[in-house]
């Protein structure tokens, strides 16, 4: 299976949370194909230096607003027609979770109702990220796009749950009932360069950790497993499906399946790290496993994983190393 490339040269890009982790790797590979990409951003967990070095370029705009008070019709960068808009703002870690969950149940609600509304006026390609999280506590293993998830509504992470799982369904909702051309991506965990150190999620935590030879702190008895995936993995997959005709959902992720405890022993190898592992409470909610099957991103895309672990890993503790001194 092969996915013709469809957005290039000529194309205008909206891409929102663009200064973010994930979002920034994502418009450099849309300014990478010629793309004019419009990066839209509130900063709150996102930050200019992961654009800085596109600042420069005619091709890329970096606009400052949230997405929840509805667009900024008022910037120039905003009046021309989009031709995808890429929906990839939210705070996304257990710390977001605690410290901002208004913020991320308004910008995966009114947040997404706005671009939805914007994407169906343009005509415009519309990508959702979504997430593993909308499995929540999966009883089948590895999950399927199919499976409808295990998730606690009112507890500590519904708050981006229920988030993502409305900006499905409003998606869906606008693609049934209004035409829109649409997808879903569902994220499993991901890592690499310009991840926030203090982010909650657990590679950057144990980097930080062993990079200051301080005990890595791992919840529960580490046994709970995750699939971990590298940026540039995850890149490629976001683009085939943006170029496909594929509505999904998708999955997109690796298979490379850890425990927690394997995960902390390899970051302490991997950096020559002193650092012993130790054990701490388990937060609420907290997903016993995570892989996703993806069967229909091998079939309907052509996707597959081609980075390790280790590699992704130690490309990711040399970002880390740098930033830390």
């Amino acid at each position: 299976m092969k996915v013709a490339e469809r957005f290039g040269s000529g194309h205008r890009i909206l891409v929102t949370g663009g200064a973010g982790f994930v979002p920034s790797h994502l418009v450099d590979a849309l300014i990478a194909r010629g793309c004019t990409v419009v990066a839209l951003d509130n900063f709150v967990t996102g930050s200019k230096e992961n654009v800085a070095h596109l600042l420069e370029l005619p091709t890329f705009t970096l606009v400052e607003a949230d997405i929840s008070e509805g667009l900024p019709t008022h910037h120039p960068a905003m009046a021309e027609r989009f031709d995808a808009i890429l929906h990839m703002a939210s705070p996304a870690s257990p710390t977001d979770f605690d410290q901002l969950p208004v913020e991320i149940l308004r910008v995966g609600s009114v947040g997404t109702l706005h671009l939805l509304d914007r994407a169906a006026a343009d005509g415009a390609r519309f990508l959702m990220a979504s997430t593993s999280e909308a499995y929540g506590d999966p009883k089948e293993h590895p999950q399927r796009e199919t499976y409808w998830g295990n998730v606690n509504p009112i507890g500590v992470r519904s708050v981006y749950d229920e988030a993502k799982r409305f900006s499905e369904a409003a998606t869906m909702a606008y693609h049934r009932y209004r035409g829109l051309d649409s997808a879903i991506v569902r994220i499993f965990n991901t890592y690499g360069p310009r991840m926030r150190p203090d982010d909650g999620r657990a590679i950057p935590t144990f980097i930080s950790q062993a990079l200051r030879g301080e005990p890595i702190t791992v919840h529960g008895t580490g046994n709970q497993t995750r699939s971990i995936c590298f940026v540039e993995d995850l890149v490629r997959g976001i683009l085939l499906l943006l170029d496909s005709t594929e509505t999904g959902p998708i999955n997109c992720g690796t298979e490379h399946e850890l425990s927690m405890r394997q995960l902390a022993e390899l970051i302490v190898s991997l950096s020559d790290s002193t650092s012993q592992v130790t054990y701490i409470t388990r937060s609420s909610d907290d997903p016993e496993m995570r892989r996703p099957d993806l069967t229909l991103a091998r079939n309907l895309l052509g996707y597959e994983p081609a980075v390790a672990p280790e590699d992704g890993l130690r490309r990711t503790i040399e970002y880390f190393r740098a930033r830390l001194g």
